[in-house]
């Protein structure tokens, strides 16, 4: 099982971090052991001191497939979910400053929550309304059709480069609101009134 993640996949986020508007997915993985799930803590890790919190919807991808063209992608995942990409955001900018790759900063064990899965017919893909909530005050919201890549494209994007797998899963990119948390913080993360999951850092 592998973890793709998509950077920068919605305007306002890239720019809130100074980063350019991709023209394509800027792509990144994630270890197999960065999985959080069933509402578990979160252990703040002690090798940084600037952890963000960044809210993402969620592929799985249910069959596998290589060279997928956009116009089949809808039909190679089947569930979406709702996720956390924690990120050692003072090692992602030292790294970054010396043009180094940056996985320590996003691949490490826990970094990626996961809610339980929702059969992706029983939502309106064009229009899934998300947010995350810390100590119970909405920091950020997010629409499907805000982002720059939408699954078909983000899909059929990796596939060129990497062999899709039933099983693997893909965050699709954070909007605007990352920001810091800290020991006692307690996050919430919902797809429209849902409540996806529920993560306390400690």
């Amino acid at each position: 099982m592998t973890i793709f993640c998509i950077g920068r996949n919605y305007i306002d986020h890239a720019k809130e971090l100074n980063n350019p508007v991709p023209s394509k997915p800027v792509v990144f993985c994630k270890p197999a052991t960065a999985l959080l799930r069933e509402n578990k803590a979160f252990y703040y890790p002690d090798f940084t001191k600037d952890l963000h919190y960044e809210v993402e919807l969620v592929l799985k991808i249910g069959k596998s497939g290589k060279c997928i063209p956009i116009t089949k992608a809808d039909d190679y995942f089947s569930h979406i979910g709702l996720g956390i990409d924690f990120t050692a955001r003072d090692i992602q900018e030292e790294c970054k400053s010396k043009g180094l790759p940056w996985e320590i900063a996003k691949g490490f064990d826990n970094s990626a929550v996961l809610s339980e899965w929702i059969e992706k017919e029983k939502l309106d893909l064009t229009n899934i309304h998300f947010s995350l909530t810390k100590n119970k005050s909405i920091v950020q919201k997010g629409e499907s059709k805000d982002m720059i890549f939408d699954p078909a494209k983000i899909i059929s994007y990796l596939s060129n480069f990497f062999r899709l797998n039933q099983g693997d899963i893909i965050y699709t990119g954070t909007p605007a609101g990352v920001g810091p948390c800290v020991i006692g913080d307690i996050f919430e993360g919902y797809i429209d009134e849902n409540r996806m999951f529920y993560c306390e850092i400690k």
